[in-house]
């Protein structure tokens, strides 16, 4: 007969083995995610080293030349090209969250019922192909309606870039609203509040963290845009993008293209770190702290 302290030990040791088979189920995603995600950034990090190359016969050392001429070269073109890229992105992401609040706002209070239909007829011409809407811009838009003096300038790639991205912008504003608890502005109201005191002192503040989710969401994307500006920016308003593009399509010089990638995605993840504790867009928490 056995001892009561094995028939104590047993179901233990089964526990044990069932948290280690749940534990081992995440492995195989969890490496494809690090080989699909991480492993191209470390190519790129052994490029911008020059510890590879992509020219046969070239020889390789460990080498921060590139990362030296981006960050303190004098005069660096391509740093400058940085700077007023993030301008154009920042001025970009303000525009298109400004413009998106009042849109979600009217789907969320006033369209009522029918809010999930005109919310679908909005985004539903944005299931086409996003090349093939920036070529009808380039094409069809800008150049054969009397507005061609519009193409190749900045202000062409801010419209083009705001037509693509306040649709997507609207949706996260649009979700923080819709669960929002209504009772909270009709209290305002009973205490004397008018409409745009009770809008800008509860219905603005709790909708903070979808404003910045929107704000977000077209601000990585958009730091490394090169589509929109190939097409309707002209050879003198590249962003940034573009750059990266041209060393890795137009010339043979992988390297220092690669520095320039490294330095892109260095400024998404900081980014990603600043506003990321911001991206809370359930309010039923707050709902049940109250």
């Amino acid at each position: 007969m056995p001892s009561p302290d094995l028939a104590q030990r047993q179901p233990r040791v089964r526990a044990v083995r069932l948290r280690i088979g749940r534990g081992t189920l995440v492995l195989p995603p969890l490496g494809i995610v690090l080989l699909v995600l991480v492993g191209p950034i470390v190519v790129l990090a052994l490029y911008s080293l020059n510890l590879r190359t992509n020219i046969p016969g070239t020889p390789t050392a460990f080498s921060s030349a590139n990362w030296k001429d981006f960050l303190t070269g004098h005069g660096n073109p391509f740093r400058a090209r940085f700077f007023y890229s993030m301008k154009i992105t920042l001025l970009v992401s303000v525009a298109v969250t400004a413009a998106a609040y009042p849109l979600a706002y009217y789907l969320a209070f006033v369209a009522r019922r029918f809010r999930y239909t005109l919310l679908l007829v909005l985004i539903a011409p944005f299931f086409t192909s996003y090349l093939l809407r920036i070529v009808a811009w380039s094409d069809i838009v800008l150049n054969n309606n009397g507005v061609s003096w519009l193409l190749y300038s900045n202000f062409s790639i801010f419209l083009v870039l705001f037509y693509a991205w306040i649709p997507f912008v609207c949706l996260p504003i649009f979700a923080v609203l819709e669960n929002m608890d209504r009772q909270l502005t009709e209290a305002a109201g009973d205490l004397g509040a008018s409409r745009f005191k009770a809008f800008w002192t509860v219905t603005f503040p709790l909708s903070l963290p979808g404003v910045i989710a929107a704000f977000v969401f077209v601000l990585i994307p958009t730091t490394g845009e090169f589509i929109a500006p190939l097409y309707v920016g002209g050879p003198n308003n590249q962003l940034f993008g573009n750059e990266i593009q041209s060393f890795f399509g137009d010339s043979p010089d992988w390297n220092y293209g690669a520095v320039l990638a490294i330095a892109l995605i260095a400024v998404v993840l900081v980014l990603m770190l600043v506003f990321g504790r911001f991206l809370n867009t359930d309010l039923r928490t707050q709902r049940s702290d109250r």
